[in-house]
């Protein structure tokens, strides 16, 4: 089993409004980065892990905060694409569109957005990634985004998205996997708190 530590990145000023982002390429608020640079990973994860990120700003901004040194950039860690409703807020999508929107959400892993991906989409390009590190003797933090995490949640959990999670997952915590030799993952321990640096 290969380990597989996932960590979301800090916020932006878009996260701080609600407002969707997708593969817009923001930078993390300053607040966000000197909180994370107080942190670290928490002990019994590796010395060094092998930290992976999204190409975005964000993501690789929150694993150089957190203490990567050599960090691999993987395009499939990139978040989902909201297309035209990237900088729309959720609330407003659903008052705009009403039982479209709802009937849209209904679809779970199937939702669409406009010119943009699907949770589905997303999963068919981490399965060839999982694959691929599954053989790696070294701890692997990868920092993404949330639609990312979500995605790996559901193969983990088998989460057809059409309900809440049967895991009550925060994303400001790190998420514990082991990734099986076939590439199948499984959640093994959710919420895990990043370290203080001086703790």
């Amino acid at each position: 089993m290969t380990v597989l530590l996932f960590v979301r990145h800090g916020a932006t000023a878009w996260n701080d409004a609600g407002r969707i982002q997708g593969r817009r390429d923001l930078p993390l608020t300053p607040f966000a980065h000197a909180a994370l640079a107080e942190r670290r990973l928490p002990d019994g994860f590796g010395e060094p892990p092998r930290w992976v990120s999204s190409p975005l700003l964000r993501a690789r901004q929150t694993a150089c905060a957190l203490g990567a040194v050599e960090l691999e950039i993987e395009p499939r860690l990139a978040e989902m694409d909201w297309g035209g409703w990237e900088g729309r807020s959720l609330p407003s999508l659903r008052a705009e569109l009403g039982d479209a929107m709802r009937e849209n959400e209904a679809h779970g892993l199937d939702f669409e957005t406009p010119a943009g991906d699907s949770p589905r989409r997303v999963q068919a390009r981490l399965r060839p990634w999982l694959a691929e590190i599954a053989g790696s003797d070294r701890v692997v933090v990868a920092v993404s985004h949330k639609g990312v995490g979500r995605a790996l949640l559901a193969l983990a959990i088998g989460w057809d998205m059409k309900a809440k999670a049967s895991v009550r997952v925060r994303w400001e915590h790190a998420q514990r996997f082991e990734i099986a030799s076939s590439g199948e993952p499984r959640l093994v321990e959710p919420n895990i708190a990043l370290a203080r640096r001086d703790g």
